[in-house]
């Protein structure tokens, strides 16, 4: 629990079910001392325009305005405020609409505990370090490093497993060279990484982004040209 961290930290959770409202409230009382709740996303809008939440919670499916709809009101002016979406869908249009709608955290139905309270962290991390889950590699190619997605021109490109932990390791050191033995750690934590896997998975993970986005620098590591 991080609860000093969260203490001066308003979060706005919206929810039309008055049980799982409830209940989600009762969780986040865990973390944060003010916590103001809406049942739609009209009233959502009047509580954030009056109390300027730090973190907005919101479901997609409610009545009178969509959590979209609601979410795109809030960034054609604010693109600070960190903002959960949950929802039962798992579809590729609201995927790509989160990332269009930016420092969006994306939570599929049921939420576990565990993944609910990594999302909080992440919130809070971005908004103490000013910084985004949406990096931009390129025109038109973003890194959701939440939700694990990569996005070439509106199309979620399919990466395995290893392909994002490495694209994942070089974003977050993308200012240098991340040696080899920093590559095997993270993407080879249980296995033993060879020099030809290693090149196998860069020229494949080279296929799907523009090749020129990885660079190498021999006897060193990788480095992500962004």
């Amino acid at each position: 629990m991080l609860k000093n961290s969260y203490k001066n930290i308003k979060i706005l959770y919206v929810e039309d079910d008055e049980i799982a409202r409830e209940n989600g409230v009762e969780y986040l009382q865990n973390f944060f001392e003010t916590i103001y709740e809406a049942s739609d996303a009209i009233v959502a809008l009047q509580l954030y325009e009056k109390y300027k939440p730090d973190i907005i919670i919101t479901d997609i499916q409610m009545p009178k305005l969509n959590g979209l709809e609601f979410v795109k009101k809030i960034r054609q002016k604010d693109k600070k405020t960190q903002i959960i979406i949950i929802t039962a869908f798992c579809d590729k249009d609201y995927l790509l609409k989160a990332i269009e709608l930016q420092l969006v955290k994306y939570l599929i139905k049921p939420v576990k505990e565990k993944e609910f309270e990594e999302v909080l962290f992440l919130c809070v991390n971005s908004l103490q370090e000013d910084n985004s889950n949406i990096v931009k590699l390129e025109n038109e190619i973003y890194f959701d490093t939440f939700n694990k997605n990569l996005v070439i021109k509106d199309e979620i490109v399919k990466l395995r497993a290893k392909e994002i932990l490495f694209l994942e390791l070089l974003i977050k050191n993308k200012n240098r060279y991340v040696t080899y033995e920093e590559i095997e750690n993270y993407v080879w934590s249980e296995s033993f990484m060879t020099k030809d896997a290693l090149k196998t998975l860069v020229k494949n993970l080279k296929t799907k982004i523009p090749k020129d986005l990885i660079l190498n620098l021999t006897n060193s590591g990788y480095k992500i040209n962004v």
